[in-house]
């Protein structure tokens, strides 16, 4: 007959084994047991830097019971007994045999400062992975109703748990990440996306005037190259003073490779025939894009750093700064182009009010440039 597995037993060979600070948070606990007056030489944590449950029960109850006297706790397990009975109103589980066990394996504690710098650092990098995923988590949440705003919020909670990072561990000049920073995301398609760019386009190609008023938006800003390449062609012919229509941008698009890539000339003249709304929404929708997908990319690349163990708290600092720098310079950019104006010139038609999607900004994704102008 086959073999039928005892209950749980299957699930015994999934649990994996604990991770290095498992063990240093048993030495610090066992230090502080065996020696509680060590806790005076311990700083920088609290029960919440504790990667579980029932040890961060057990430094509650070391670090609110009154200490013992050194010479009644090195007799009996008074104390001990009280610590036990103190953990247990938080975690049931606690048993006298894993103090035991913990006071077992702690056979140095004078080295109890150091074991809770460890845990101090480990606690900083869950802290980072948390802050970093729950920004990745409100960039494409589409039930927003200020999408931008919320990011933004997040982005700044997020550079304040850097910063208090970096007053527990200064960062050290150099000192990078040893992970890769990961590639920005292959966005799928996004048809919305790609039509309102090509709108853009068109109405930037139409009212050549307007373009000087969304000097903010910048090429990468669209989400695909040929898009990228055609609005630098508009700002080109209209930095130079020179005409403006589909015939010239595409002559200008000729003259800078665009056409390279197969775009046929006949589809770039027919996407930039078919003018609508203003350039100041369109740029905006394009910007406001290119705001989320930044934010994205910064969140997944600290992301990518604190879910690296080999990082330290230094290595964390100076890489989560430069991935935050890349939004904050997209950020001015959107706060310059929706400063309110003293007098804002009037619109030459209403414009749609609809919501930009999630983010697709990517323009060097030359794979989806061809599918895009066909």
């Amino acid at each position: 007959m086959p073999h039928a597995p005892e209950p749980d037993e299957d699930d015994l060979d999934a649990i994996a084994p604990p991770q290095p600070v498992f063990h240093v948070e048993q030495a610090l606990l066992g230090a502080l047991l065996l020696e509680p007056h060590r806790l005076s030489n311990v700083t920088g944590i609290a029960a919440a830097s504790f990667s579980t449950a029932a040890h961060a029960a057990l430094y509650t109850a070391i670090t609110t019971l009154p200490p013992p006297d050194p010479a009644e706790h090195a007799k009996n397990t008074k104390w001990l007994d009280r610590v036990l009975a103190t953990g247990r109103e938080q975690v049931r589980g606690l048993t006298a045999s894993y103090l035991h066990t913990l006071v077992q394996v702690s056979p140095w504690p004078s080295h109890a400062p150091a074991y809770a710098r460890m845990v101090e650092a480990e606690h900083a990098r869950r802290r980072l992975l948390t802050a970093a995923e729950r920004l990745v988590h409100t960039v494409h949440d589409v039930s927003l109703p200020h999408p931008v705003q919320t990011v933004l919020a997040e982005a700044d909670a997020l550079a304040a748990v850097v910063d208090d990072i970096a007053n527990r561990f200064p960062p050290r000049s150099g000192v990078l990440p040893r992970t890769s920073a990961p590639p920005p995301a292959l966005a799928p398609d996004h048809t919305e996306a790609v039509e309102e760019e090509q709108t853009l386009l068109a109405t930037a190609t139409a009212y050549p005037s307007d373009i000087e008023a969304v000097r903010w938006l910048l090429p990468d800003d669209l989400t695909l190259p040929l898009h990228a390449g055609l609005w630098q062609c508009l700002t080109g012919l209209a930095r130079r003073q020179e005409p403006v229509d589909p015939v010239t941008v595409l002559w200008e698009a000729q003259q800078r490779g665009l056409l390279d890539d197969g775009s046929e000339p006949g589809e770039v003249l027919r996407l930039l025939a078919e003018p609508a709304g203003s350039v100041e929404h369109w740029g905006g929708r394009a910007l406001q894009r290119s705001l989320l997908a930044t934010a994205e990319h910064t969140g997944r690349r600290i992301e990518t750093y604190a879910g690296d163990p080999a990082n330290t708290p230094f290595h964390l600092v100076v890489g989560a700064r430069r991935a935050l720098a890349d939004t904050a310079a997209v950020r001015t950019r959107w706060q310059h182009a929706t400063a309110p104006l003293c007098c804002p010139p009037p619109r030459r038609r209403p414009a749609p009010t609809t919501r930009a999607g999630p983010p697709t900004t990517t323009a060097a994704h030359a794979a989806r440039s061809t599918r895009a102008t066909r």
